[in-house]
């Protein structure tokens, strides 16, 4: 290749190539005499060398580590470092905080291993994650309240990520049935007690504009009490 035709080459085709190259180079050094039937993820690099090789264009390098991780995975998720693989997602995150595809994939993917204490440290890492920005990352963590739920079969971890969603995840863009998510948890528990004591707060709160919306939730907990007044 010439330089009259290196300079008709775009430039973010260059620099997705050096890029590629740099992560290419730094886990060809970290891969050395591991065994060829599978190729475990190490400890990912520091936030500021990643930045060094990214020649400051931190998205594209969160992409490519993205890519590297998942040519891990085709073999067993549970033969995977579950500690380096949610601390890679999480340097890809810091990367690349606008993106919500790493996160997707903790909960649609990795959370997904027939492996109790495995699924637990990735519904941990979404659940800390979501803390940082709840509004962005509320979708992740309605997954990993029903992976806790029925996955796990773990009800009050699955209590706490739905409570996590009704106080942080409060945005516009967030929708009723994930901030009320907690609501129709308890309820079907059967902890009516607590189910009422929330939901008539988040009626008496003002939060709930739309009418019909509104109507549904007076109706239920209208249920609620005919319920607990059947049960004494």
């Amino acid at each position: 290749m010439n330089g009259h035709t290196i300079k008709r080459v775009p430039f973010f085709v260059l620099v997705f190539l050096c890029l590629s190259l740099a992560l290419q180079i730094y886990f060809s050094g970290r891969s050395q005499n591991r065994p060829s039937r599978f190729e475990q993820i190490e400890n990912p690099p520091s936030f500021i060398t990643l930045r060094l090789l990214s020649l400051a264009e931190a998205n594209a390098i969160a992409k490519l580590a993205m890519l590297r991780i998942q040519t891990r995975d085709q073999a067993s998720l549970d033969e995977l470092d579950y500690s380096n693989l949610t601390a890679w997602l999480g340097r890809i995150i810091e990367l690349d905080p606008r993106s919500n595809y790493a996160l997707f994939s903790a909960s649609e993917l990795y959370a997904e291993v027939e492996n109790p204490q495995k699924q637990r440290v990735m519904l941990e890492f979404i659940y800390h994650e979501f803390l940082k920005n709840p509004n962005q990352h509320w979708k992740a963590m309605t997954r990993a309240c029903l992976l806790a739920r029925h996955s796990l079969k773990d009800n009050d971890l699955a209590k706490k990520y739905a409570r996590a969603i009704r106080l942080y995840a409060t945005g516009a863009a967030v929708p009723s049935w994930a901030k009320q998510m907690e609501i129709f948890l308890l309820e079907d528990l059967n902890e009516l007690a607590q189910t009422k004591i929330i939901l008539s707060a988040l009626l008496q709160s003002g939060e709930i504009k739309d009418q019909h919306e509104r109507l549904f939730l007076e109706q239920k907990l209208a249920t609620l009490e005919r319920k607990m007044t059947e049960k004494k």
